[in-house]
């Protein structure tokens, strides 16, 4: 019977870990492979201030275009179109 742990810890400076199997695991000889990976940093969630976003290169992407007069009705038809692709 194979079973799998995943074990969220510190490696502390001693480098040791204790790991407590459940109790379904059986008594005896067992093989432990242990993989270590590294705990990925979450990323930030995009955003900002305003005054960030002002800043950035996409700020104003569309001032040039003439063939959109109501930039705001624009992006709302952009997103139903998109909501629409997604649910077919």
């Amino acid at each position: 019977m194979d079973t799998t742990l995943v074990v969220r810890t510190n490696i502390l400076p001693g480098r040791s870990v204790r790991i407590r199997v459940p109790e379904s695991v059986p008594l005896g000889p067992a093989n432990i492979t242990l993989v270590i990976t590294p705990e990925q940093k979450s990323t930030p969630e995009p955003g900002g201030t305003a005054a960030e976003l002002a800043r950035s290169p996409l700020f104003g992407l569309w001032a040039d275009r003439t063939d959109i007069v109501d930039s705001v009705a624009y992006a709302r038809e952009l997103r139903a179109q998109a909501e629409r692709r997604s649910r077919d």
